[in-house]
C-alpha cells in the first residue's frame, strides 16, 4: 500500500465552548486518528467572532500546525501584527492586497520534515462581500504550491453549497482535499472527486449545538422574528467537536479517505 499522510481538520471553532471541546478532546483525537499534520479554522474563536493571539497559541500548543479563517478574520484588530509576523495563521487569500496576513503557506509535516503540506484559505462570494474572485486566487496559488508539494489542502469558506462544490470540481486533480467551512452544519457528502480530491460541502462546527449555528437561541429567533440587529452571543450546552480525517496519498498528492468527525456525537430523539 502507498505511503500516506493523515489530516485532520477541526471545524470552526465558535467561542468559549468550542475552545472547550478543544482542548479537552483534540489530543486524544489526534492520537486517535494518528494524525501527521492538523489544521484548524478559528474565524470564530473570540466570542464569536474573530481570534487572538492567545487563542492561536493555544492551539499550537494543542497539536494544530496550521490556522485558518474566513469572513471574521478581520474583526478582531490586535490580531494583526501577529498575522503580520507569522505564516501558521491564515486569512482568505482573495482579500484585496494590503490586508495583513498570508492566504497560503507551506508547511514541513512534523516528525517527516521531508515532506510538506500546502494550505490554502479561500473565502466564497455568494451571499458574501464582495472580494475578488476565489476561483481565479485558486488556481494562481495552486500553482505556486505545486512548485514546492503536491500535497495541499483547501478551506474554502463560503455561505452557498453551489459555490463550494463548483470550487470542488474547478479544482479537481490540483489539490488533495478541499473542506468548506462558514455555514457550521456538517454536510453528509464527503466523497473523493474523479481526479483525487477529497471533498465535503461543510466541515460543520465545534462548539455548542444547544444554539443556532453556535449563538444563543433566544437572540437568533428573535432577530429573524423582528427583523432588527440583536447583537449575537455564543450559546452554551451539548458541546461538540466536528472536523474532517483525510488520508493523502505522498507520491500523488491525490486523497485516498475522507471522512466526517462528529465527537461525542448527536443523539437523535425519538418520540414514543
Amino acid at each position: 500500500m502507498a505511503d500516506t499522510i493523515s489530516i485532520f481538520f477541526v471545524g470552526d471553532i465558535v467561542g468559549d465552548p468550542g475552545i472547550e471541546m478543544t482542548n479537552t478532546f483534540l489530543p486524544s483525537l489526534i492520537k486517535k486518528y494518528n494524525a501527521d499534520f492538523v489544521i484548524a479554522n478559528a474565524e470564530n474563536s473570540h466570542e464569536g467572532f474573530g481570534t487572538n493571539r492567545s487563542i492561536v497559541k493555544n492551539l499550537l500548543n494543542l497539536g494544530v500546525n496550521v490556522v485558518t479563517g474566513g469572513d471574521h478574520s478581520f474583526d478582531k484588530w490586535k490580531i494583526f501584527d501577529y498575522m503580520r509576523e507569522n505564516d501558521h495563521i491564515l486569512r482568505p487569500l482573495n482579500y484585496p492586497k494590503g490586508n495583513a496576513g498570508l492566504g497560503f503557506s507551506i508547511f514541513p509535516v512534523p516528525n517527516k520534515e521531508d515532506i510538506k503540506v500546502g494550505v490554502l484559505n479561500l473565502q466564497g462570494r455568494t451571499f458574501m462581500k464582495a472580494i475578488d474572485d476565489p476561483f481565479t486566487a485558486a488556481e494562481w496559488a495552486l500553482e505556486k504550491m505545486r512548485e514546492e508539494t503536491n500535497i495541499i489542502f483547501v478551506d474554502f469558506h463560503a455561505e452557498a453549497t453551489a459555490e463550494k462544490i463548483s470550487l470542488g470540481w474547478h479544482i479537481d486533480g490540483k489539490a488533495s482535499v478541499m473542506v468548506g467551512t462558514h455555514t457550521h452544519v456538517q454536510t453528509n457528502d464527503a466523497r473523493i472527486l474523479p481526479d483525487g480530491l477529497g471533498f465535503i460541502t461543510d466541515a460543520g462546527m465545534t462548539g455548542s449545538f444547544d444554539s443556532v449555528i453556535g449563538m444563543d437561541k433566544k437572540v437568533s429567533i428573535k432577530r429573524f422574528m423582528t427583523g432588527v440587529h440583536q447583537k449575537y452571543r455564543a450559546a452554551k450546552g451539548d458541546n461538540q467537536l466536528c472536523g474532517v480525517f483525510a488520508k493523502v496519498d505522498i507520491e500523488t498528492g491525490k486523497c485516498v479517505h475522507i471522512e466526517p468527525v462528529t465527537y461525542p456525537g448527536l443523539t437523535n430523539t425519538e418520540g414514543s
